[in-house]
């Protein structure tokens, strides 16, 4: 009977181990995210990890601002693994905030280029962002343009569009700005780019860029896939697009990026989905879907984008976009810029 009964224990305490291994393994096989990008944009790229790897990809998604405080209130307890916003200044934001982790990576580091991930590895760019100049082509000619700084020319003036300071996406432009010229010549700049609007600054880059195509100011300044997408929709609309500061530093540059969150409860994984984000295969589903250029310099652009020519790139690191928005921010008050 003894025997019996060590023999049931046994065997009990073995399929006991045999559960917990199992259990262990199917949850070190899942990794969740917290998105900043809408679902259609992630989801093909998830089901496409998913398919290649087994690996499953549970995410939420919602406005980069209730995700980090969601962190913030989860502290240890977060079911996430990795986040994944828009702008750098976003993702240093939540560096900043204590919700990521170093990941130390040869992949990513050969895949990412130095300027458009942290100097500390707490997240990685994965698609870059361009904000440069658009024109009117019935008005304007491109030998006309060249910088975001000489849009402060009174040449210009009663002829430029802008969308409104409230948008990071100008938060960051204007602290690449500062990290390039000093706030005394980038308030100069932007008091400028004031003078001369045309009308009240746009709540969207799209709205901006309509406004350019019909007649209502000749110049301003947009991402270019929302660009891409008016022209997709409207392809006679009389707009262009011109890469500034080709003959200084580059074209203002931005990221969509990810970082593997402090508290991970699966980390390797998470760092395994991150490389994988930061891949040809990967890259093309990210960028393609939006309209963004690759992140990974050895992934072509898509052809819709590579028709608009090649630019080269302002190489400060966009980390800057977050370390300086505040100053930024009080910048554009200070020259009245709305």
């Amino acid at each position: 009977m003894k025997r019996l009964k060590a023999s049931v224990l046994a065997s009990s305490l073995a399929l006991s181990f045999s559960v917990a291994a199992i259990s262990s393994f199917a949850q070190a096989e899942e990794v969740v995210v917290y998105s900043a990008r809408n679902e259609q944009l992630i989801k093909p790229l998830f089901d496409a990890y998913t398919k290649q790897t087994g690996v499953q990809i549970k995410f939420v998604t919602d406005k980069e601002g209730p995700l980090m405080e969601r962190l913030k209130a989860e502290a240890a307890n977060t079911p996430a693994d990795m986040l994944i916003t828009v702008d750098a200044g976003n993702l240093w934001q939540a560096a900043n905030q204590g919700l990521l982790q170093p990941v130390t990576s040869n992949t990513l580091n050969a895949n990412i280029p130095a300027h458009l991930r942290d100097p500390k590895n707490l997240w990685f760019g994965l698609s870059v962002r361009a904000r440069t100049i658009f024109f009117n082509n019935q008005k304007v000619k491109p030998t006309d343009l060249s910088t975001y700084e000489d849009l402060a020319n009174a040449k210009w003036k009663g002829k430029l569009c802008l969308r409104t300071s409230k948008k990071v996406y100008n938060q960051s432009l204007m602290a690449m700005m500062i990290e390039e010229h000093g706030e005394a010549k980038a308030e100069q700049i932007t008091k400028g780019w004031v003078a001369n609007l045309a009308t009240d600054v746009f709540a969207d880059d799209t709205k901006m860029l309509e406004a350019i195509a019909a007649g209502q100011c000749d110049v301003g300044i947009a991402n270019t896939y929302y660009y891409g997408r008016l022209m997709e929709k409207k392809p006679s609309l009389p707009i262009s697009i011109f890469w500034a500061n080709q003959n200084a530093k580059g074209v203002h540059v931005n990221v969509s990026g990810a970082g593997v969150t402090k508290y991970a409860k699966n980390p390797a994984g998470a760092q395994k989905l991150l490389e994988w984000l930061s891949s040809e295969k990967a890259q093309n589903l990210f960028t393609d879907l939006d309209m963004e250029y690759p992140a990974n310099p050895g992934v072509k652009p898509d052809p819709k984008l590579l028709a608009w020519g090649p630019f080269k790139q302002n190489l400060i690191n966009v980390n800057k976009a977050g370390e300086l928005q505040a100053a930024a921010v009080k910048l554009m008050d200070r020259a009245g810029y709305k």
